[in-house]
């Protein structure tokens, strides 16, 4: 990976490997779905294909599965999700790296996540995709400029709620947008972004608090992949 934002690479990494892979099986069992369907479905995956790979269900089965709320982060419904979702990563990922450090980057990108889909599977939708974690690195972002009088600051502060509009109204425009896990990681990510401190690690003591923030969203993230190739072979 990069030496500058390699979370951000691995992640973005990461969410490809899981759309080839969704998009290969999806045509290997639906006879070319993922080719078809206009502009807005191209690239699509089906929907049973996600919810083995593991997309975020409704709350009960989320409890009974609760790795869903990690894998889903990673998963996109088409070529489209994942181009835009990856773009947004690309633009801001890096800032909030480079302002957190990695480790305890990675853990923000998890945990908001989670929590945007635990809020989503509470209103019983079925979605998958890294917007949850991207608007909680909004979210992080804004509680990092409020109150900041610099220019900067409120150059970034005003750009990070243009994006929430835009976020806001194509939400409501797009059919099939979970606005639940939007509100959900936004929120995540802003109380987060109220109590984490807004720099680098300064000592030893710091760092290793990053870095233990780090290694469990790393292990969640891979138990949560073990369990869902589990349950992916158990159920073919």
């Amino acid at each position: 990976m990069p030496q500058t934002s390699p979370v951000t690479y691995a992640i973005l990494t990461i969410c490809c490997l899981m759309y080839v892979l969704s998009l290969v099986i999806t045509l290997k069992f639906s006879g070319g779905e993922g080719l078809g369907g206009g502009m807005m479905n191209l690239g699509g995956i089906g929907t049973q294909i996600s919810v083995r790979l593991g997309a975020s269900l409704p709350l009960a089965y989320d409890m009974e599965q609760p790795w869903r709320l990690i894998t889903a982060i990673f998963l996109h419904g088409g070529l489209l999700h994942i181009g835009f979702n990856m773009w947004v990563l690309m633009d801001i990922g890096p800032m909030v790296e480079e302002m957190y450090g990695s480790a305890r980057y990675f853990f923000l990108f998890v945990v908001t996540g989670a929590a945007g889909y635990l809020v989503s599977s509470f209103l019983g939708h079925l979605s998958v995709g890294a917007s949850g974690s991207l608007l909680g690195l909004v979210g992080v972002l804004l509680a990092a400029t409020t109150g900041r009088q610099s220019m900067a600051a409120q150059a970034l502060r005003s750009a990070l709620i243009r994006w929430l509009v835009y976020i806001g109204v194509l939400g409501l425009l797009m059919r099939g947008t979970d606005n639940a896990a939007h509100v959900g990681g936004l929120a995540a990510g802003y109380l987060l972004g109220r109590v984490m401190a807004d720099r680098m690690p300064v000592d030893m003591s710091e760092r290793r608090r990053a870095d233990l923030l780090g290694w469990i969203a790393g292990l969640a993230v891979a138990a949560s992949y073990v369990f869902m190739v589990l349950n992916y072979l158990q159920n073919t």
